[in-house]
């Protein structure tokens, strides 16, 4: 028995010094890879939650090396591993729309008539997140705009290649407007949105849904700190806040490689542009243009970086990248002209603040109606963050709350 014991007191001593000793190189990772502008409210609490992230990818990797999961499994796993005690004012259940799993989310409190609806998509890359990772954000919105909401748990690549993750969302929307009433919806009043890749998917759905004269129109979308285009990834805000966590220009290009399935090391031409093909350039470059972004946006510093010569055998690896269904951005006016009512929330420190402003003056120029929500202190993925204990950030319950805001005045 002693020496059962030694073995076992030898082995935890061994995991608590391996621990110890990625952690500490997660911490040395942050602090020579990162840079967190000196304006940022609570830079050290973000470091912490970065290194947190950081932990979780490389004990992915190990685990990966080692042959018994793959990385991205793991922080799949780890990051649903949060629960939450339901709340008692709502229902929630899991269904399939048509084929789609979704979870709704119901006020149990009765209505004089029929309620908003809400179909929500969730953020990660298209590779992580899930509906029990955004449950505490569903709830919230659900319950304080007093509206029924769908959570759409959308295929995941690698396992399902793109455009699974975007058709996923347009099934599940299409089968709610059609059967919104059996949920006590009014079909007229159903708002879609998402955050991050969510939101990307959010904004696809709405342009293809404009050539649905079958379906009633769309009330509004919600489009939290989503990617727009992928023509120039050194706008203003790619430069300003290409190394302020959670998300890193370099893993921009990183995790849509990996989305797509293609060569990591095709990240540089990315960087470059010269995956953009001279007739894109001419057709769309009006549109994602430095030129739009107002220039108090480009204090904290920008140097205009042209797009490299064309390399037709870069973009041959890369065409999904300029699909409408991708770069949204990329919509003709006569489709933008029929979005419905938008919120746009953009973040100072995302480096995908950019795009946000970029979608929002194309709706300006369109005559669509819309409000912009910008958070001062927000950082790309800081919607999550907005209850968990001392970690939680003031950026992400104003973003909850200007959506409640936005949905509710509808």
């Amino acid at each position: 028995m002693g020496l059962l014991y030694a073995i076992l007191l030898g082995a935890g001593g061994m995991i608590a010094i391996g621990f110890f000793l990625l952690l500490s190189w997660a911490i040395y990772y942050d602090l020579s890879r990162s840079n967190i502008p000196a304006g940022f409210d609570h830079p050290l609490k973000l470091r912490f939650v970065y290194d947190i992230l950081i932990l979780m990818f490389a004990m992915g990797k190990i685990l990966e090396v080692m042959g018994l999961c793959r990385q991205v499994v793991f922080v799949r796993f780890l990051l649903d591993l949060r629960r939450l005690a339901m709340d008692p004012s709502l229902s929630s259940k899991d269904l399939h729309f048509d084929g789609v799993p979704v979870r709704v989310y119901q006020p149990k409190v009765p209505s004089a008539g029929l309620r908003r609806g809400f179909v929500f998509f969730h953020g990660g890359a298209g590779m992580v997140g899930s509906i029990t990772m955004y449950e505490d954000v569903c709830r919230k919105i659900a319950k304080e705009s007093d509206s029924v909401l769908v959570s759409v748990g959308y295929r995941l690549a690698p396992e399902h290649l793109y455009p699974a993750q975007w058709k996923d969302c347009f099934a599940a929307t299409v089968h709610f407007m059609q059967n919104a009433e059996l949920y006590g919806v009014d079909p007229s009043q159903i708002i879609i949105g998402g955050d991050s890749a969510g939101g990307n998917f959010a904004s696809v759905v709405a342009q293809q849904l404009v050539e649905r004269s079958d379906l009633p129109k769309l009330r509004a979308q919600v489009l939290i700190y989503g990617g727009f285009q992928s023509m120039d990834f050194n706008l203003p805000s790619y430069q300003q806040n290409g190394r302020v966590p959670i998300l890193f220009r370099e893993k921009i290009l990183h995790f849509g490689l990996q989305y797509f399935l293609k060569d990591a090391s095709l990240s540089h031409d990315l960087l470059k542009g010269s995956h953009v093909p001279d007739e894109i350039r001419l057709k769309y470059g009006k549109w994602v243009s430095p030129d739009n972004i107002p220039e108090k946006f480009k204090r904290r510093g920008y140097e205009r970086v042209p797009l490299a010569p064309y390399n037709p055998d870069v973009y041959k690896q890369l065409p999904e990248l300029h699909q409408l269904t991708f770069s949204s951005l990329f919509a003709e006016d006569a489709v933008i002209r029929e979005l419905p009512e938008t919120l746009i929330v953009s973040c100072e420190y995302d480096v995908l603040r950019d795009d946000s402003l970029l979608y929002k003056k194309r709706l300006e120029d369109n005559g669509v109606k819309f409000r912009w929500f910008h958070a001062e202190n927000g950082f790309h993925g800081v919607l999550n963050l907005f209850n968990i204990g001392f970690l939680s950030f003031r950026s992400g319950i104003e973003i909850l709350d200007n959506i409640v805001d936005f949905v509710k005045h509808l």
